[in-house]
């Protein structure tokens, strides 16, 4: 890089002071926090990480050094957001996985709920997986996976905006096709590779530190096929 190019020594220390501030945001949101899902703290974590990021650019450009802060997911961009800012409509779409670990378990609940509603089909997985569904809420589902044999794997929720309200029964027929990514207003991630982000953290030495993953609509991670609880 020429030295024209460069960013000026003013121009690093204000990304230096700008990751201070968004610090101390981010640590007056956590500490005045409503409960886990507050959207100030949410903000303040986006905030910091685009803060960090951009002061890591700057030192590398101007000095050829680096910082311990590492962005996850920003080689799988997701588009930036383009929907409205203020939605008339919204949709929240939902995928939670579970792996059937107990399926006999799954099949005496089925046929518990099977003898109190008359329902047909509980003798085989598949029929089992139709009752319980049919019978439960998908979070009650979620809070008993257990108790039910089955074993929570990751899980996804993204709040879409939409311009208008879709008509009844418009998009029942493939409920998920449309799902635009540069759409989501927020999302909310649970996987076991954020614990095992979290193990390495605490296993590292040199103390490097991760800040993600960021939330729409500057979140910047790719994901698989979108599915709901029905």
């Amino acid at each position: 890089m020429s030295d024209a190019a460069q960013p000026t020594a003013a121009e690093v220390r204000a990304a230096a002071e700008a990751v201070k501030t968004a610090l101390d945001r981010h640590l007056a949101a956590v500490e005045s926090r409503s409960g886990d899902d507050d959207p100030a703290v949410y903000e303040a974590f986006n905030e910091l990480a685009v803060a960090a990021e951009a002061y890591d650019e700057l030192l590398y450009d101007r000095h050829d050094e680096v910082t311990p802060f590492e962005i996850p997911g920003a080689e799988d961009a997701l588009p930036p957001y383009t929907g409205p800012e203020e939605p008339n409509a919204l949709s929240v779409l939902i995928r939670r996985d579970y792996a059937v670990v107990e399926p006999q378990r799954l099949l005496a609940h089925a046929r518990r709920v099977e003898a109190v509603d008359d329902e047909e089909g509980s003798g085989t997985v598949h029929g089992a997986l139709g009752i319980l569904f049919g019978e439960f809420e998908p979070d009650e589902i979620a809070s008993r996976h257990k108790e039910f044999g089955l074993e929570e794997g990751d899980s996804t929720l993204w709040v879409t905006a939409s311009d208008e309200p879709a008509e009844p029964g418009e998009w029942l027929a493939a409920p998920f096709e449309q799902a635009d990514p540069a759409r989501v207003v927020c999302r909310f991630d649970v996987s076991a590779v954020f614990d095992e982000d979290l193990d390495d953290l605490d296993d590292d030495t040199d103390d490097d530190l991760e800040i993600g993953p960021v939330r729409a609509p500057d979140e910047e991670e790719d994901l698989e096929p979108l599915d709901a609880d029905r």
